[in-house]
């Protein structure tokens, strides 16, 4: 088997593992894990490889960097599968925290405002980060200070389920704030 031919898996971090089996091994002697779990010592690899053959199972090195390498006997194709199913599953647990968007315009009316403070509600209840944005176009401009108040109106009526995770900032032709979900602790 070519060296592009080894099983690689990836751990949690994002960092490649290779699982290297039976003949594959090239380390002269490795620490050995029997098929119950058992230590069986620090024996040379034709050992190993005996020990393997005999119980009918594959000699699979898990821990490379150990001194000396660590292998265990198993089932190579079960020992994949667990590995899988153990990723599957820590990613069914990950929260993706998605950045939901609110867009308001300086002369916007009470009654549009409150449309969209439900809007960024249910997101936080979802547990979404809202990012709320005030454009400005052509001479709206001229009056970003008198518009300021927008964005902390909007804050203060959301205080009861938000916290401003960064402070409304004026960016080209927009001022923008970020609202995140409080935690309960």
């Amino acid at each position: 088997m070519d060296i592009l031919e080894y099983p690689l898996f990836y751990c949690m971090e994002g960092k490649a593992i290779d699982y290297l089996i039976n003949e594959q091994i090239r380390d002269k002697e490795v620490r050995v894990i029997g098929a119950e779990g058992n230590q069986l010592g620090v024996m040379s690899i034709q050992d190993a490889r005996a020990a393997a053959d005999e119980a009918g199972l594959d000699l699979v090195r898990v821990s490379p960097n150990a001194k000396p390498p660590v292998c265990k006997i198993i089932d190579y194709g079960k020992f994949r599968y667990e590995i899988s199913r153990k990723e599957k599953e820590a990613k069914k647990k990950q929260k993706t925290v998605e950045i939901k968007e609110v867009r308001l315009s300086p002369n916007i009316e009470e009654n549009d405002l409150n449309t969209k403070i439900n809007q960024a509600r249910k997101f936080l209840q979802k547990g979404n980060r809202v990012k709320v944005t005030l454009r400005f176009r052509g001479r709206e401009l001229a009056y970003v200070n008198q518009s300021k108040p927008i964005l902390d109106d909007f804050a203060e009526k959301l205080a009861d389920i938000s916290t401003i995770d960064k402070q409304p900032k004026f960016e080209g032709r927009s001022m923008s704030m970020f609202l995140a979900a409080k935690t309960n602790k």
